[in-house]
């Protein structure tokens, strides 16, 4: 029987990022800061000067992937706080105009006149998320790339349209591109 040896995977951090590790790890830089807990037993992190070190010792299949996981997760804090995370999407309409409205306060979006709808739908806005209305366009920025993802489908969901032949009914609120 052959045993495996340790897995060693390196991130570099950038200048102006600031990376602590403790029971999470939190990321801070220009755009803000993130934290996320890591909670896979086989995986370790680590800071050694500017680099973040994930290890783990005889690792299974199972280990290997949640190396790569991490590392990814981890990526995507350090260029969230550094360049952030934009989408952008199209309000689509044929004939009743849809008006989409922001609360703050509520943390959600407001949809009225949807395919001529009496009643408002509404999309939560997720976590530390920021969405825009602009005329047809609505955009959402942040640092959590889950965040804006998660509210991005939130929005296409409250949209969505059941009961109707969708190639005909093409109503509704769609990704267009992600920066």
């Amino acid at each position: 029987m052959v045993l495996a040896a340790a897995i060693r995977e390196e991130i570099e951090i950038p200048e102006g990022v600031e990376v602590i590790i403790e029971d999470e790890v939190t990321v801070k830089g220009p755009n803000g800061e993130t934290s996320r807990k890591f909670s896979y037993p086989n995986v370790t992190i680590a800071k050694e000067d500017n680099l973040v070190v994930l290890e783990t010792a005889f690792p299974k299949k199972k280990d290997k992937s949640m190396i790569g996981t991490t590392r990814a997760h981890i990526n995507n804090m350090i260029t969230g706080v550094t360049d952030g995370f934009t989408y952008h999407m199209k309000i689509v309409f044929a004939h009743f105009p849809m008006a989409v409205k922001v609360q703050d306060k509520e943390k959600t979006v407001t949809i009225e006149n949807f395919i001529g709808e009496r009643h408002p739908r509404s999309a939560k806005i997720v976590g530390d998320a920021k969405v825009q209305v602009k005329g047809d366009e609505v955009i959402i920025t942040g640092v959590n790339k889950e965040e804006v993802g998660q509210t991005m489908a939130n929005l296409e969901q409250a949209t969505k349209i059941r009961g109707k032949d969708p190639r005909v009914f093409q109503d509704g609120i769609y990704l267009t591109s992600r920066e």
